[in-house]
């Protein structure tokens, strides 16, 4: 909290060389118990004998400070709760630092044995299911296929090396599926293993983030943790 000069204020208040002083809205905000209670031990100490102030009057003030007084704590304690519970998100990601993730993507990025894996979704059953390695240059550095797939989640996986056990790829890898159903040729949903390198909180208190091998993502993207 920002602190207040309150003898400046008092003296802005009782002498008439700073009656031109202006105390504007953000100055009055400021001030705390201490100073309304400063505030009307002077405003009893000055008051005119013949003409007291009304106590109905200073009833009411006493009850609407201790209404914002009663919301500043209130405040003061939501911030300690959100700081709190952000406290223990970040200390619930942080456990998930050295894990796997898999998330909705077309892009499978090496994990930490340098193989790659991920599920292709099928709502109907197909007759065949194939499933391209793409590099960055357009070239499928590797393929695989199956046939007579049932409808649901079929896993993929390729440890990244060729027939001879030479590593083939070291980077992202676009993943291309095509699925045969009844002739037809469609394109299914595709997810992809990501390892977690760590995690970061942004400063102004927002939701952690995931850093993986796709780049910041949020935990809500997780479809399921390895």
């Amino acid at each position: 909290m920002t602190s207040t000069d309150t003898s400046n204020s008092l003296g802005s208040l009782t002498d008439p060389t700073s009656a031109s002083t202006t105390v504007n809205s953000s100055a009055m905000s400021q001030l705390n118990q201490n100073d309304f209670l400063r505030l009307m031990t002077t405003q009893l100490t000055t008051q005119d004998p013949f003409n007291p102030v009304d106590n109905t009057q200073m009833v009411a003030q006493m009850a609407q400070f201790s209404q914002v007084a009663g919301i500043a704590q209130m405040n003061q304690s939501l911030q300690q709760l959100v700081t709190s519970m952000g406290g223990n998100r970040i200390s619930d990601a942080a456990s998930w630092i050295g894990r796997s993730m898999l998330v909705q993507s077309d892009i499978a990025t090496p994990l930490r044995d340098g193989s790659y894996s991920g599920a292709v979704s099928l709502p109907n059953g197909a007759d065949s299911v194939t499933i391209n390695f793409v590099d960055a240059n357009g070239q499928v550095v590797h393929s695989q296929s199956a046939t007579d797939q049932v409808a649901g989640t079929m896993p993929f996986a390729w440890d990244g090396k060729d027939d001879d056990g030479n590593v083939v790829a070291t980077g992202p890898l676009s993943i291309q599926v095509v699925a045969r159903v009844n002739g037809q040729n469609t394109s299914p949903a595709t997810a992809t293993w990501t390892s977690i390198a760590g995690i970061q909180s942004p400063a102004n208190g927002g939701a952690t983030q995931l850093v993986t091998g796709l780049g910041i993502l949020s935990p809500e993207d997780a479809i399921r943790l390895a």
